[in-house]
C-alpha cells in the first residue's frame, strides 16, 4: 500500500474543525481535478460520496463511503469501487501548536492509503496506446500535491484568511 499523510495547526477548536470536515462536498473547490462531489446520506456511516474527477483527457467518478465517525476526533472513508483505498480525517487539541495571541489549536491529519496495483482497467476509458500503469504514476505524484493544497485551503477557510501553513508530510515507503 502507498500512503500519504499531511498534517498542520489550525487555530479553532476540534469541534469546529470535525464540523467543517463533514461538508465533504464542499472539497470539490479545493481541488483542481475534482470537478464536484454529490453525497448521498447526512455525513454519517454508509453516506456514500460520487468524486468526479477530470485531468489530462480522462474523467473518472470515485465513490467513497464513510466507514466510521468519532464526532469530534475522526472521520474514516473507504473507495468502494475500481481501487483498494481508505483513509481518514483526524482532528486533535494541540496546546504546543497555539501561538500567544491564540485561544486553542487543533491538530488536522488527512491521510489516504492505496493500493496502485488493485486499479481496474475497466476503470477509465483510456486512449488509445495509454495504459493504466502509465496513468498510475502519471497520477501519483498529483496525490500528494493535491493533499497538500487540501489542508492548506480547509485551513485558511476554518481561520477565515490565507496564512503560511506549516504542513507535516509523511508518506509510506512505496509511496507518492
Amino acid at each position: 500500500m502507498d500512503e500519504v499523510e499531511v498534517s498542520t495547526v489550525v487555530y479553532v477548536p476540534p469541534e469546529e474543525v470535525y464540523e467543517f470536515l463533514l461538508d465533504f462536498p464542499g472539497y470539490a473547490r479545493y481541488s483542481e481535478y475534482l470537478d464536484r462531489v454529490v453525497q448521498d446520506g447526512d455525513g454519517s456511516p454508509g453516506t456514500n460520496y460520487d468524486l468526479v474527477f477530470s485531468w489530462w483527457k480522462l474523467s473518472y467518478t470515485a465513490r467513497s463511503e464513510v466507514t466510521d465517525v468519532s464526532p469530534p476526533t475522526r472521520i474514516d472513508w473507504r473507495i468502494i469501487k475500481d481501487i483498494d483505498a481508505e483513509g481518514y480525517w483526524a482532528v486533535e487539541p494541540d496546546p504546543d501548536g497555539v501561538p500567544a495571541d491564540v485561544e486553542t489549536a487543533s491538530r488536522v491529519r488527512f491521510h489516504v492509503a492505496f493500493d496502485p496495483g488493485s486499479a481496474s482497467d475497466n476503470a477509465v476509458d483510456l486512449p488509445r496506446l495509454v495504459s493504466m500503469d502509465w496513468v498510475i504514476e502519471k497520477v501519483k505524484p498529483l496525490i500528494r500535491t493535491e493533499a497538500t493544497k487540501i489542508v492548506e485551503r480547509v485551513v485558511e477557510d476554518l481561520e477565515g484568511q490565507e496564512r503560511d501553513v506549516d504542513l507535516e508530510i509523511h508518506a509510506g515507503p512505496d509511496s507518492v
